[in-house]
Parts: structure tokens; C-alpha cells; sequence
């Protein structure tokens, strides 16, 4: 098993009708806001969770840690676990923090392990200790300077040559991007019938952008875009020149690709409260999913009943992600939505 933490972005389009956005399963996070938001509302809001039925979302670092320790190559009743983090000026670092602080486990920089005669170990007071398994927030390309990247500050060297032997595991494991990446995600229905023989519960982002057929019919349709869009360097009888028709072309495939072009699913809006007057705001909702060997436990099952719930934050953006202005809200999940919409987010997972 590759994908052992996943986050499936999920958006409502209608009142029955919900759409897979994407998959993240290489380092996906945003589930430390889930669980503080939760306590949170707890707190100003204590007559909503006696009124609902909400369910809690407090034993999802617990299912982590076992879940973590249950992919362990070591025959220890208590592998040792650590979470590699890049270090406190990555954005994701409170989370990093958070989760290890919540699991009881290490939180480790680079410099902080090392391999020796094929094993990871970790640098202590009382001298070095065993890491069986590594919950890695850092990409790819930075976990080993010896197989990767050779100016990598981030990683370990010698990393890979102890996975490869089986004495360290590594979650989620490399090479996931490719799940991630959005060409990849344009198959993803296709997937699920070869290898599930299945249908798709939920609907995917109806994005071809990538796809041999759809980027002929995007760079056909870029002249008339650039004219239309009035480039600066338009000469004086409104033609771009070769130069620019590429670059519009090429600009268009990607930000079709990234579903800011025509075919942006539309989500639903969500009221929130502000002190003048209520408003609305674009919505997106994350769906936290963890998999073990025995069992695949997620937004539905009793470890996560919640989900992250990410809103624009300005009036008719579009903008979620919170590196580019988005915020979040706390969401309550109760029995009725957890009936209607994760279990159909596992099937859009690849």
C-alpha cells in the first residue's frame, strides 16, 4: 500500500450532486484545523453538539499513530515512529508540531537522523535510537542528498538504501505526486473501472486539459483569446506576434489544467457570520481518509467524522487555499452527511 493518509478535496454542486476536485496523497494536510476548529466550537458553541448529532473527531490522532505503527517492517509491539518535518519556516509547520505533540511521537529534522550499516537512527541525549517508521512531510526530491537532490539540506543520506532493505518505512510513500499531479487525475475514473470494476460514485472535475485531443482544441482556440484579452504587446492591427500566441497558448494549457480555465466546477456557497451582516462564500471540503493493512478507515468511520472545510474569504473569489488567501471553518459532521458524501470520496481515490 502506497497512499496511507489521504486528503480527497471534495465540492458540492447541488443538492445531491458532489464532485471529486482532486487527490492528495503525497503529503496532504489541513487536518490539524479540522481538530482545532472542532475544539473550538466546542467551546463557543457547546449548544450545537447537544442539540446534533455530532460526532467526535478527538481519536483521529490515535488511529494515526496506530495506523503509522502498523505499517512497520519491525517486530517491536511499539515501532518507534517519528515525523520529519522541513523545519519551522514551512508553512504546514504548526501541523507538523501539532500531530507529533498529539501522538506522543518525535519531531525530527533531517540533521536529527542518520543511517548507519543500512538503519535509520535518531540522535538523542541518551545516545542513538531506532526509527522504524517515518510520517515524512518533506517532498520527494529532498529525502535523500546521496539518490536526489545533492544540495538537499532536508533529507538523510542513505534514506532510500535502508528503505529499500526493509528496515525503515516510509509514509506516505515516494512517488505519490503522480497521483497528485493533475494529468494523472484525468484518468482517474478510467482507474477505478480497470482496477475496481466499478462506476464512479461521484462525478470528477470534468478537466481534459492534458489530455493529447483537449490541449490541440485549447491551443487552437489561443489567438482569439490573446486578442480578445488585449495583449500588451499587440502590434498596431491587433495581432500578436509568434512569440506571444505560443506563450498564450501554453498559459491557457496550464491554467485549464490547474481548473482555472472554462471547465471550473462551480461549488456551493456556505453562510457565515460576520459582525455587520451574514454572507456567503465559495466552499471546498477536504475528506481525511487513513489506510492500514486491515482496514481503511476515513471521513465516515470514527476516526475523522469531519472534514476541513475551506472558504474564500473575499466576496465571489474563488480562492480556498490558505497560502493564497483562503481560510477555514469548523464542520460538524453528523450522521446524515456522513451518509451522504465520504463514502463516495474513496472510490475517486486512484
Amino acid at each position: 500500500m502506497h497512499a496511507h493518509i489521504a486528503g480527497i478535496d471534495l465540492v458540492r454542486v447541488g443538492e445531491k450532486d458532489f464532485y471529486v476536485l482532486e487527490d492528495n496523497v503525497r503529503t496532504p494536510s489541513g487536518v490539524s484545523y479540522v481538530l482545532e476548529n472542532r475544539e473550538v466550537m466546542m467551546r463557543l458553541a457547546p449548544e450545537l453538539f447537544s442539540a446534533m448529532r455530532v460526532l467526535p473527531v478527538a481519536d483521529y490522532t490515535e488511529e494515526l499513530l496506530a495506523t503509522l505503527r502498523s505499517v512497520s517492517f519491525s517486530d517491536d509491539a511499539e515501532p518507534n515512529v517519528v515525523l520529519l518535518t522541513p523545519g519551522h519556516y514551512n508553512s504546514a509547520y504548526f501541523e507538523h508540531a501539532f500531530l507529533a505533540d498529539e501522538m506522543g511521537i518525535e519531531l525530527v529534522k533531517g540533521s536529527d537522523l542518520f543511517v548507519d550499516e543500512g538503519r535509520v537512527y535518531m540522535r538523542t541525549p541518551r545516545g542513538p535510537q531506532r526509527v522504524d517508521v517515518i510520517y515524512r512531510r518533506v517532498d520527494d526530491a529532498f529525502l535523500d542528498p546521496l539518490a536526489m537532490r545533492p544540495d538537499s539540506c532536508l533529507g538523510v543520506a542513505g534514506l532510500l538504501g535502508a528503505l529499500r532493505a526493509g528496515r525503515v518505512n516510509i509514509v506516505n510513500a515516494l512517488g505519490n505526486g503522480v497521483a497528485d499531479d493533475k494529468s494523472t487525475y484525468t484518468y482517474v475514473p478510467e482507474m477505478i473501472r480497470f482496477y475496481l470494476g466499478e462506476e464512479p460514485i461521484l462525478q470528477q472535475r470534468a478537466d481534459l486539459a492534458l489530455r493529447p485531443a483537449r490541449r490541440l482544441q485549447i491551443r487552437a482556440r489561443a489567438p482569439a483569446r490573446a486578442g480578445r484579452q488585449g495583449s500588451p504587446r499587440l502590434g498596431r492591427q491587433g495581432h500578436a506576434g509568434r512569440a506571444d500566441l505560443e506563450q498564450g497558448r501554453d498559459r491557457g494549457v496550464r491554467r485549464a489544467a490547474a481548473g482555472r480555465g472554462p471547465t471550473t466546477t462551480s461549488p456551493s456557497r456556505r453562510w457565515r457570520s460576520r459582525p455587520a451582516r451574514p454572507s456567503s462564500a465559495r466552499a471546498w471540503r477536504r475528506a481525511m481518509s487513513i489506510c492500514g493493512p486491515s482496514c481503511c478507515r476515513a471521513a465516515r468511520s470514527p476516526s475523522c467524522p469531519g472534514g476541513l472545510t475551506r472558504v474564500a474569504l473575499k466576496e465571489g473569489s474563488l480562492v480556498v487555499n490558505s497560502s493564497q488567501g483562503g481560510g477555514t471553518e469548523g464542520h460538524l459532521g453528523t450522521g446524515a452527511e456522513r451518509a451522504r458524501v465520504p463514502r463516495a470520496a474513496l472510490n475517486g481515490a486512484p
